[in-house]
């Protein structure tokens, strides 16, 4: 067998066991399966996080990523291009609230969560994604 590193990135690895599951049939006939088992995988983080028990936090995070890439799977998403996109804008907005922040007097890392927040939401409005939204 081949090892994880030779495999790619985790997302990509997760496609392909979940694209080898579905060809011997063990697969969701529609999306509607893997939201609901994201959905599910959340409740179940939810609850664990309230226990502060940090390996099952990390075994409950790990489900929901698998479910996540199961369900962009069954979207017809590749997941690593689009956290590679979700990356990029969260990067293009962070710099962009860092500008702004300057801009009104505000010093990064002393500013309030609620400061920084109303900025985000104002960066949101003005610096597009791809999309152009």
């Amino acid at each position: 067998m081949q090892d994880d590193e030779a495999l790619g990135s985790p997302l990509a690895k997760a496609d392909r066991l979940q694209r080898r599951a579905a060809r011997v049939g063990f697969d969701w006939p529609d999306a509607r399966g893997p939201l609901a088992k994201v959905k599910e995988e959340t409740a179940e983080l939810e609850r664990e996080a309230r226990n502060q028990e940090t390996e099952t936090i990390e075994a409950e995070l790990g489900d929901l990523l698998f479910a996540v890439v199961n369900l962009a799977r069954k979207l017809g998403i590749d997941p690593d291009h689009a956290l590679a996109r979700a990356n990029d804008k969260f990067r293009r907005r962070f710099e962009a609230l860092e500008r702004l922040a300057q801009q009104r007097g505000l010093v990064m890392g002393r500013a309030s969560v609620e400061q920084l927040d109303r900025l985000w939401e104002e960066v949101k409005k003005t610096v597009e994604d791809r999309r152009g939204r």
